[in-house]
């Protein structure tokens, strides 16, 4: 009987043992959380934004780097439209009478008969540089006027028609370029077809700087510009 009677004392006293216990290492556990828990969160932060803080520096350079040079670009592609555009008025042939709109506006006869008049001497040219269209043995006129076909017919025809700033441009500097090649590229090779082929390569290469052969990129950008006489 005395046994039972202290192990019932012993148990009551049990739950107010434990309850002081965890009264006790309560305040401890809560006192000692900010101090492990806290630090390593705020460090955590920290390091959070000094990633973004370094990847809004990466991006803003990378920007600021690109910036430029599309500028620089851009300031070079007008200082060289600027240029021909000079060059091309001063010695290309210019109208005697009083200059208006141009009567070669797209659509008109004049436009057309422009327009087939430089691709027909282009080919010409060619068949004469290939040696195909009235064949020699030796070089002579026919072939030599081949050669110069494109500067001398196809250039001008496409310049008198009524076309966009961005195609002005273009045959201004070709007008430029052309002769330069086929003054410069005999010390080289002479050989009218190769010369002939040169000159064609460059008035591709050119238009397509432009913008203004379909189906490649930036095909499209030369025709937005305003429309030149």
């Amino acid at each position: 009987m005395a046994l039972v009677l202290a192990g019932s004392r012993a148990a009551a006293c049990l739950p107010p043992l434990q309850a002081a216990q965890q009264q006790q290492a309560g305040p401890q556990h809560a006192r000692c959380q900010p101090f492990v828990a806290g630090p390593w969160r705020a460090a955590g932060r920290r390091r959070l934004q000094r990633l973004r803080a370094e990847e809004e520096r990466g991006a803003a350079g990378a920007t600021q780097t690109e910036e430029p040079e599309v500028r620089v670009n851009m300031d070079i592609d007008k200082e060289v439209s600027k240029f021909a555009r000079n060059a091309a008025t001063t010695f290309a042939p210019r109208a005697s009478g009083s200059t208006g709109k141009n009567p070669a506006y797209k659509g008109s006869l004049l436009y057309t008969i422009f327009e087939v008049q430089a691709w027909a001497a282009l080919a010409v040219g060619g068949l004469l540089s290939f040696n195909l269209l009235l064949p020699s043995d030796e070089p002579n006129i026919a072939r030599l006027m081949g050669m110069w076909s494109i500067w001398m017919f196809t250039i001008p025809s496409l310049r008198a028609r009524e076309c966009t700033q961005a195609e002005k441009d273009a045959l201004n500097l070709l007008f430029l370029a052309v002769p330069l090649l086929n003054v410069a590229l005999p010390f080289v090779l002479k050989s009218f077809p190769v010369i002939f082929t040169a000159d064609c390569a460059l008035m591709a290469g050119v238009y397509a700087w432009k913008g203004l052969i379909p189906g490649l990129p930036g095909a499209g950008s030369g025709e937005e510009g305003e429309q030149q006489s």
